[in-house]
């Protein structure tokens, strides 16, 4: 195949995964962690496992994913992303914040943790963070459908006040 490395294997496990290529999936993936040269590869391909493991349903795994990217690269963004998803999927409201919060300081051009942020708050009546951190996610996606529903209800509730 000429020229490999982690990068490819890695990108080359989604590609399968997401073909239904369920067979070539692990196998490539087993590959990316043979040939990972750094910490920074290793969480890569660890959160991209998580993704897997979200895909087939199992959550356990998926934060072990997770965790596990942090552990190696703990300015992962996304990892702390989509770990607030799991702990809000357990009803654990005060660590998805948390999570949250750190996702968003690590990765202000992501638009994802203060879109999720400003649902949450939404959800749990703190309607100047949820309007804080909805337009902090139009700012890095202004084309973002639901970020423009968010705020259109907030502005709506806070003119009748």
């Amino acid at each position: 195949m000429g020229v490999f490395n982690c990068q490819l294997y890695n990108n080359l496990g989604l590609c399968c995964f997401y073909a239904q290529q369920y067979d070539m999936t692990l196998s490539s993936f087993e590959r990316a962690l043979a040939l990972v040269s750094s910490d920074e590869e290793q969480a890569d391909v660890w959160y991209n496992l998580g993704h897997i493991a979200v895909g087939i349903g199992d959550l356990t795994l998926a934060y072990q994913c997770f965790k596990l990217a942090l552990a190696f690269n703990n300015n992962h963004g996304e990892a702390y992303n989509n770990l607030a998803e799991l702990e809000l999927r357990k009803g654990r409201i005060e660590q998805a914040k948390a999570f949250l919060q750190t996702a968003a300081s690590l990765s202000p051009h992501m638009y994802e943790p203060h879109f999720n942020f400003a649902t949450l708050s939404d959800k749990v009546g703190d309607l100047q963070s949820s309007y804080t951190a909805a337009q902090k996610s139009e700012d890095a996606f202004p084309e973002h459908v639901d970020t423009q529903q968010i705020l259109k209800n907030l502005r709506q509730h806070f003119a009748t006040l």
